[in-house]
């Protein structure tokens, strides 16, 4: 018999808000595991998306009439309440973008391209998913600046100790992951800005992987930037946000250029606009906006710290589960980790695994999960990953144990 939660946490309601979850996988119950991609939505994002569509379609902060007011002001309170969802001083320091990856790049092409000279340096971590590598690499070869990197440990967490030696004066920016897509690994971000403040160096916060699973509170953390997507905790795809300290904000150029981003323009100047509205050209994604306001109030109705509790239990049931199958292997057992596991089973490839398990509707990730340079610390090409949401059961676990072990029963009768 499956394990219970010690939790007052009812399970078959919440599973009841995910249409998806009452679907079957190859004539299996879908059994879904790979949350650190993307997760399921509620029926209260799609509700809430389907109503602006129905009810409030019109384009935000142009029109004077009824519907465009409507539409603006509901656009706007999402703003606000993802001010408060992560405690920034202002709305003006939240900007919508496409996800943390658009997030990123902005940073990279408006504050790097303002701030970056030839010769200048920035530090990333091996841990880092290539959204927060890529993006300054780019710059690199453009700009001529140089990337540091600070090592991790077999444990897979950061060498923190070998944090102070790495900066000096041309130092210009600290970006790192608060948690590793691939590993888990939750990393001491108050610390590590600490450290880096004390050298004058602001430092983004990749939030992909934290703002769900823990509460993200930028004023108590002190970062200058920090990035996340809504697709990663219930919302929209397309959707995310970038904050960062409002003094930064107003002295980064924009990074797109069109309407809504401006207040006056002639064939010889341009005034841009307000803050945040400087960094969101166009028409915005107004109903994956809508959607992710109602993602955040879902979390909220459920009590982030209850969510991070029961994903608490669930990883550490999954952790002791799957060290019962001989042969398998768990890559990063870091003290303090968000509900991802990833694994290799001894002699089969992690896309073998994926393929037969989905074979028992186990939906898991298996590849370098964006993360090549941690695989090759590794010295593994690929994992297999399983990561948590709130919906998952203990059941589920069991499930992806069972279906584990026909895979290797399958491979040792070959």
């Amino acid at each position: 018999m499956s394990k219970q939660s010690m939790l007052d946490w009812d399970i078959e309601k919440v599973r009841q808000d995910f249409p998806i979850l009452q679907k079957n996988s190859k004539g299996s119950a879908l059994v879904y595991l790979d949350n650190a991609s993307t997760t399921q939505k509620p029926k209260a994002v799609m509700a809430a998306m389907q109503h602006y569509y129905e009810a409030e379609n019109a384009n935000v902060h142009r029109g004077i009439y009824a519907l465009s007011e409507q539409a603006t002001a509901h656009f706007e309170g999402v703003r606000r309440l993802v001010q408060r969802f992560i405690n920034a001083k202002s709305s003006h320091e939240i900007v919508f973008v496409k996800g943390t990856t658009e997030a990123i790049n902005l940073v990279a092409q408006s504050y790097g391209r303002s701030v970056f000279k030839a010769g200048d340096e920035v530090i990333l971590s091996t841990m880092e998913h290539h959204a927060n590598i890529v993006p300054w690499q780019l710059l690199s070869k453009e700009l001529g600046i140089t990337i540091r990197v600070l090592p991790i440990n077999e444990k897979g967490e950061l060498e923190l100790e070998q944090l102070p030696g790495l900066f000096n004066k041309k130092t210009k920016l600290l970006a790192i992951t608060h948690a590793s897509n691939a590993l888990g690994t939750i990393n001491p971000a108050k610390k590590i800005i600490e450290i880096a403040h004390a050298h004058n160096v602001p430092v983004l916060l990749d939030g992909a992987q934290s703002v769900l699973h823990s509460r993200i509170d930028v004023q108590e953390l002190d970062c200058d930037f920090f990035a996340f997507s809504g697709h990663k905790m219930y919302g929209p795809t397309g959707t995310g946000v970038l904050y960062a300290k409002q003094a930064i904000l107003e002295k980064m150029p924009p990074y797109q250029g069109g309407g809504d981003m401006i207040k006056m323009v002639t064939f010889e100047h341009t005034e841009f606009n307000e803050l945040p509205y400087k960094f969101e050209a166009g028409t915005p994604n107004i109903a994956g906006v809508i959607g992710l306001g109602a993602a955040i109030e879902y979390l909220n109705s459920l009590g982030l710290d209850r969510i991070r509790a029961y994903e608490t239990e669930l990883l550490h049931y999954a952790t002791h589960s799957l060290k019962q199958i001989n042969g398998l292997r768990i890559i990063g057992n870091a003290e303090h980790k968000a509900p991802i596991i990833s694994f290799e089973l001894e002699d089969i490839h992690p896309h073998d695994i994926g393929s037969i398990v989905d074979h028992s509707g186990v939906a898991l990730r298996a590849g370098h999960h964006c993360a090549m340079p941690l695989m090759q610390f590794f010295k593994v090409a690929a994992t297999a990953r399983v990561s948590f949401g709130l919906y998952n059961s203990f059941a589920e676990i069991d499930a992806l144990v069972n279906a584990l072990r026909h895979v290797q029963e399958l491979f040792a009768h070959e």
